[in-house]
């Protein structure tokens, strides 16, 4: 509802507290987006060179959405987040109407995940994560002071829709997001112990029921395999794990300065731009490096939840919540599968690998909590 000032209110209150910015979390936004670039250059380069490419190939693609991300972002914080919850089903409604129609392109690798528009693949599970946090603040946000079974059944409901359009593509990372976002968000609403113990049970009980009725593709079980077992085929299904470890080893303290290293320039590791960028990092610039990135991620998520716990109500509170399991999320298993101690996804590292779809995602999620941080104190003299 839109705020209005009182007739009778002095000029001192009349005159609109204006609110700047979040400029830590645009800040970092920006490094690590800027550092993603270069660590994309480094990692493409030499790839592209032997396809006689232009060698800043990949990284010229990902400066248009880097430039467009940071421009949607920016035109998102001018909105008003609390009309979101108005648009959420809406937005909600179209994701899914996309997720379905992945199905009817072609097969990617082996997987059904992009709709191709010609000159850029749209990939709707990325936005259906953001659609998804959108819809469960809305749904949580009617439901304090307690949390009723009604409004935990729609909450699951909200996710199980996507997840399971997700699943079928197959993407078993993607869809595990929307599983660690609702538990968080009923976490942040307010879910009793003996909910929580219910969910979940419930939770490990449909686990257990998608491995015995073996819905899980066989790439899918020798991810899990190579994780348990690290040596298990080398040069087989342990490959990735084999040489993402290594790259990041190698880099050892201070690492082997940008543009060096082995893995890298010999291509090593696959999907390095996107998948494993953190193995160019690692490799590149060392323990060091990876620690400021760790760290960076870690300003990133601390100042999300600082403007969940200043939000100026329940929605932009949960809002701002999901947004940081989202982030949260995405790096400890990216950086996770990089380091041996998560298994191998496609989830790409926030703001950092390649891909339109995921920085345009993540860019929205700024805007949207920037403009939470903007609003996040009533005016004085203003009602409504």
């Amino acid at each position: 509802m839109t705020l209005l000032a009182r007739p009778d209110a002095p000029p001192a209150i009349t005159d609109r507290r204006r609110n700047s910015s979040d400029r830590i979390l645009i800040t970092t936004s920006v490094a690590l987006a800027l550092l993603g670039l270069l660590m994309i250059y480094s990692a493409t380069r030499v790839g592209l060179e032997r396809n006689d490419l232009p060698a800043s190939f990949s990284m010229e693609r990902q400066m248009i959405f880097v430039a467009a991300g940071m421009i949607l972002a920016g035109v998102i914080s001018f909105f008003d987040y609390r009309e979101f919850r108005h648009l959420a089903h809406i937005v909600y409604g179209v994701t899914i109407v996309l997720l379905g129609l992945v199905f009817f392109f072609r097969p990617v690798n082996g997987a059904q995940r992009w709709l191709d528009l010609g000159a850029f693949q749209l990939q709707p599970s990325e936005f259906s994560k953001t659609a998804c946090v959108l819809v469960l603040a809305a749904v949580l946000a009617r439901a304090e002071p307690r949390l009723p079974w009604t409004k935990v059944a729609q909450a699951l409901g909200v996710m199980v829709i996507p997840a399971i359009l997700i699943f079928l593509q197959p993407d078993l990372g993607t869809m595990l997001v929307f599983v660690f976002v609702v538990m968080v968000m009923l976490f942040g609403a307010g879910i009793s112990a003996r909910q929580a113990l219910v969910v979940t049970g419930g939770g490990v009980g449909v686990t257990l029921a998608i491995i015995q009725l073996g819905l899980l593709q066989e790439f899918q079980l020798n991810r899990i395999r190579v994780l348990i077992t690290p040596t298990l085929d080398p040069t087989g299904i342990g490959w990735n794990l084999r040489q993402s470890i290594l790259a990041v080893g190698s880099g050892q303290l201070t690492g082997k300065g940008l543009f060096q290293g082995e893995q890298t320039n010999f291509q090593y590791v696959p999907e390095q731009g996107t998948d494993f960028i953190f193995t160019a990092v690692g490799e590149q610039l060392g323990f060091v490096g990876g620690i400021l990135v760790i760290a960076a991620f870690l300003v990133l998520v601390w100042r999300l939840l600082a403007i969940a716990a200043t939000a100026r109500n329940r929605f932009g509170a949960l809002v701002a919540l999901g947004i940081a399991a989202i982030f949260a999320f995405h790096v400890f298993i990216n950086i996770g599968m990089t380091i041996g101690i998560m298994p191998v996804t496609g989830l790409p590292l926030p703001f950092m690998s390649a891909g339109g779809s995921s920085f345009l995602n993540f860019a929205i999620c700024v805007g949207i909590a920037n403009s939470i941080w903007l609003r996040r104190s009533p005016v004085p003299g203003e009602v409504g």
